[in-house]
């Protein structure tokens, strides 16, 4: 990587942080408006920053109910900021831009931010992904209302059904986990239809919008891209061990009070494996799951979702690379190949590195949280570790720690949300001071003793 490279994504970085702490501000000012709780009643400037921060990182922790604490104003501000936040910034940038200039030329320094904020690879993709972008999103969204609609207006009546549509859909593909029901979806456990239509909202938003473009133009290229086959493959297998996974640990959701159907039981156990990949959506209370199902959970959240896409986590396809490399390692061989295709050392560099810095970052943050919070009688370090890895993965799920979270402890977990949507390395870089210098000494190898 040339030293212009370095400090070109130094400044790209930068701006890109800036330009999600400025939404995180402005989110922040609207929601302490009177108008944007119910009865104009006051909110703790600390809770205003963490919604704000929580809803832009499309997270979904919460320290005060959206639905009995926010009124529609402050829903809809809070439905804004995820939006924005899981397309990213520069999508809507780039769509206000040309709305004003109204033509579709993009500046060399505009298509590279997109490149970066979308995970692309190439220049030449930022014009025909942001369509994508788009036109996905809003399939996905419109389907997902339409669809929703169809149970949730019989249910609640045109003007309320149809905003609950509108409010579940988007949050679902942006897998931001806010509702307006006060419950998440604990109330439809049973409806197995709702659940559904959840579970393929969740999944077309975590999947990438890069993965979908070269699904959906694969009758034209007859090829997939190794990044897309091997997030498939991830993704697939994921899903699969999941799933079955929970049907062991949670003895096929006995925890289901009532008597719900066999058929209801493997949905909402399809919907636990599904739910942790960044979306933090419930159907049954979390805390209530067996130890084996936490740590499972714990699990997919750090793997979280694609890249390029409105998950989090350190993604599928350094889950996946890391995954092949340890087998290589195993076998005996050199390179780490996939699909007839062999991944550069410095592909599984940078993917050895993410996971060293995301676990660092996770260690630290947990260790300040085991000082200023305080663990309730009958769990353990679970409690704290498992909203580090929600917030990190920007899932949203909790054990009950995210309402009674110190002053610090929030600050914590507004650090994680925000690092782990805006990516460790992009992070890094905006923070970076150093002078990039380039060495012409090498010394002599050695090896040391390793395991």
């Amino acid at each position: 990587m040339s030293i212009w490279h370095l400090k070109f994504l130094d400044t790209l970085s930068k701006k890109m942080v800036f330009g999600f702490i400025l939404i995180i501000a402005l989110g922040t000012l609207l929601l302490s408006l009177p108008v944007a709780t119910r009865g104009g009643q006051g909110t703790p400037l600390i809770d205003i920053l963490f919604t704000a921060a929580s809803a832009t990182c499309i997270t979904g922790l919460t320290v005060v109910n959206t639905a009995a604490h926010w009124s529609v104003f402050g829903q809809l501000v809070i439905l804004g900021m995820a939006e924005v936040g899981a397309l990213g910034y520069m999508t809507f940038a780039v769509l206000l831009f040309n709305l004003i200039r109204r033509h579709r030329h993009m500046g060399l320094s505009t298509q590279l931010m997109v490149k970066e904020s979308l995970n692309l690879e190439n220049l030449s993709d930022t014009k025909s992904v942001m369509k994508y972008v788009v036109q996905l999103s809003a399939i996905f969204q419109l389907g997902g209302v339409a669809l929703l609609a169809v149970d949730f207006i019989p249910r609640f009546g045109w003007r309320r059904g149809l905003y609950v549509s509108v409010y579940h859909s988007v949050m679902s593909f942006c897998n931001a986990g806010f509702d307006v029901f006060g419950n998440s979806l604990m109330a439809f456990r049973d409806d197995t239809y709702v659940i559904l239509v959840t579970i393929v909202l969740i999944v077309g938003g975590g999947l990438g919008f890069l993965v979908w473009r070269d699904v959906l133009l694969y009758h034209e290229r007859h090829r997939l891209s190794l990044n897309s086959k091997l997030t498939l493959v991830t993704t697939g297998t994921l899903f699969v061990v999941g799933f079955l996974a929970l049907l062991v640990t949670e003895g096929n959701l006995a925890c289901i009070p009532g008597n719900p159907t066999w058929i209801n039981r493997v949905v909402n156990t399809l919907f636990l494996s599904v739910t942790p990949r960044t979306a933090g959506i419930v159907t049954l209370p979390t805390s209530s799951l067996h130890a084996g199902s936490i740590f499972l959970l714990m699990i997919l959240m750090f793997v979280g979702g694609t890249p390029g896409s409105t998950a989090g986590g350190i993604k599928t396809t350094t889950f996946g690379v890391l995954m092949l490399q340890s087998i290589a390692q195993i076998r005996g061989k050199d390179d780490v190949e996939f699909s007839h295709r062999r991944f550069s050392q410095a592909n599984i560099s940078r993917a050895l590195l993410l996971v060293f810095l995301a676990s660092i970052v996770i260690t630290v943050a947990t260790l300040i949280l085991t000082q200023t919070e305080k663990i309730p009688q009958g769990y353990g370090l679970e409690y704290i570790v498992f909203e580090v890895l929600s917030a990190f993965g920007t899932v949203g799920l909790s054990l009950g720690l995210t309402p009674h979270l110190s002053v610090i402890g929030k600050l914590i977990i507004i650090l994680l949300m925000f690092i782990g949507r805006v990516g460790i390395f992009t992070s890094l870089y905006s923070l970076s001071k150093r002078q990039t210098k380039v060495s012409r000494i090498r010394y002599p190898e050695e090896n040391v003793l390793i395991g």
